[in-house]
């Protein structure tokens, strides 16, 4: 039986609020396309202080997250907002889950928070937060969001889905003890086979559930077939369609989709990126 992928798998896009063609009427339009198209979840990159290691790789303006994401909350009206990843020890915990439950709250309940320890050491020096402590800060500060939201009646938080993100061991612990899902980015399909298996024992040796498998992929559409050393999401729509079938049978039941492809000037032709979300949504099937 042939599902479309939307029935199988609920998409989600990875937002470009950075770069030299990002403006709020583009973010405004890039909303609209995304909620249009049918896709599921909209999501924000986070940074605050763009230091010179974060404009190599994502140029100002950059819209911070929390702020963007109400604004477009009161564009759209069907499409969760997410955040692919907040960087946790950069705000402090009670207010990081104050704008969250309130996000929450006044978007209707449409939030999804996925959240990372961080890599850009300029500027956690610019924010005062101790770099070589961010994975210790992450774990104190979640737990503090956690009960935050769970012991503080007028917080309103809801049940905000906290996705983690991240690559390394710790990041799997993290998942398990602190997350209801584990966010991996922009990855090889093998890769992620290994390390779905490590979560699976990680989740066994603390005793609890294995979180859910909630991927961001690249998607750079090719006119012809790329090669077996391919990043997930690259190709032609026949190999992105194959990748979404594998990533549901290791469990996925949501991917995001990330157009942006790691040069700037992109963000200046957004439509290219459209009509790719647009080919991928509108004539992929899932087997």
């Amino acid at each position: 039986m042939m599902n479309r992928i939307g029935e199988a798998v609920r998409l989600g896009v990875n937002v470009p609020n950075f770069g030299p063609g990002t403006r709020p009427d583009v973010l405004r339009q890039w909303a609209l396309t995304v909620e249009g198209l049918g896709f599921d979840l909209l999501m924000l990159s986070d940074h605050v202080v763009i230091t010179p290691d974060v404009a190599e790789q994502y140029p100002a303006p950059f819209y911070e997250p929390f702020t963007t994401l109400a604004w477009l909350a009161g564009i759209t009206s069907r499409v969760r907002l997410g955040t692919t990843v907040l960087i946790v020890p950069y705000r402090h915990p009670l207010l990081a889950a104050r704008m969250a439950a309130n996000l929450n709250d006044l978007s209707g309940g449409r939030l999804v928070l996925g959240v990372g320890v961080g890599w850009a050491r300029q500027e956690f020096a610019a924010l005062g937060a101790p770099f070589k402590e961010r994975g210790r800060l992450t774990d104190e500060y979640l737990a503090a969001m956690r009960s935050a939201w769970s012991d503080t009646g007028d917080y309103r938080a809801g049940n905000i889905p906290l996705w983690i993100g991240g690559s390394s061991d710790a990041a799997l612990r993290r998942a398990v003890r602190l997350g209801d899902a584990w966010h991996p980015l922009r990855f090889r399909l093998p890769w992620l086979r290994e390390a779905v298996e490590r979560l699976k024992r990680k989740a066994a040796d603390h005793g609890r559930p294995v979180p859910e498998l909630v991927p961001r992929i690249v998607l750079r559409l090719t006119d012809t077939p790329q090669g077996e050393d391919r990043l997930a999401g690259e190709g032609t729509i026949e190999q992105i369609t194959g990748d979404l079938a594998q990533l549901h049978k290791l469990g996925a039941r949501t991917v995001v989709l990330d157009p942006f492809n790691e040069d700037p000037d992109e963000t200046n032709h957004p439509e290219r990126a459209w009509q790719a979300l647009a080919t991928v949504k509108g004539e992929t099937w899932l087997t």
